[in-house]
């Protein structure tokens, strides 16, 4: 299913908290639209791994500022999957540890910060005929417009088991007490943040999903956004 070239490009904005199934929900719903995936969770820790090699401390925020304009972040794929560069080098497997997602959580909270990757977001979105952009303001603050507004939703128990996993099948050791104490804390964090804070747009649809397989949420999913894809297509051709 595609858009029409000579429209706007229809976006996607999935949000959510850390371990609710957004980055696999979105990578599926691209492949299977034919729509770009903007991966912005590893544009963050593509900064905090950068600002780590500078060892600039993340409380130094007019410092991490000043890195801003040496960073280049491009995402690309490769044999099928897509890679996080950063000034040109691959940086995927350096950026998914969770020290990087505890980093990326910390590095988020920076005005500057944000409003590089958000200006990088939008022109990664807007130059394709379709996107899926998943985070925890992309509904509220990045495409606050968008035509098809995801809220996921998993008790932390359930998100933490689901971490792990990833973890471990990435070959990476995983303590799941450790995963809990650390999703709960990044909750507290994204929620209690000064600058878009996680929180669900008011026309969001919320998508309860500590009881579904991620299988059964990418298809319930696509069923609700090719709804909206419909509707997008009609009221641009009417």
């Amino acid at each position: 299913m595609e858009i029409a070239p000579e429209h706007q490009p229809f976006i996607i904005a999935i949000d959510g908290p850390a371990g609710s199934g957004k980055t696999t929900t979105a990578k599926a719903l691209a492949k299977e639209l034919g729509f770009i995936y903007v991966d912005t969770g590893a544009m963050y820790r593509a900064v905090a791994l950068f600002a780590q090699r500078r060892k600039v401390l993340f409380t130094d925020h007019d410092a991490i500022c000043a890195l801003l304009p040496d960073v280049d972040i491009r995402l690309e794929r490769k044999d099928g999957e897509q890679h996080t560069l950063l000034n040109g080098k691959d940086v995927e497997t350096h950026i998914r540890t969770q020290e990087m997602s505890r980093a990326a959580s910390d590095i988020s909270a920076i005005p500057c910060v944000r409003e590089a990757m958000v200006d990088l977001q939008r022109r990664a979105a807007r130059e394709a005929h379709g996107a899926v952009l998943e985070g925890r303001d992309i509904g509220t603050v990045v495409f606050p417009d968008s035509p098809c507004k995801i809220f996921l939703v998993a008790d932390a128990p359930t998100r933490a088991r689901r971490r792990k996993l990833q973890l471990e099948e990435k070959g990476i050791s995983a303590d799941y007490d450790t995963i809990l104490r650390e999703i709960e804390e990044r909750d507290r964090n994204d929620a209690g943040r000064e600058h878009s804070p996680l929180r669900k747009a008011t026309d969001a649809i919320e998508v309860e999903t500590t009881n579904t397989s991620i299988d059964e949420q990418v298809s319930m999913i696509l069923s609700l956004v090719q709804r909206r894809i419909d509707q997008f297509r009609k009221g641009h051709t009417e």
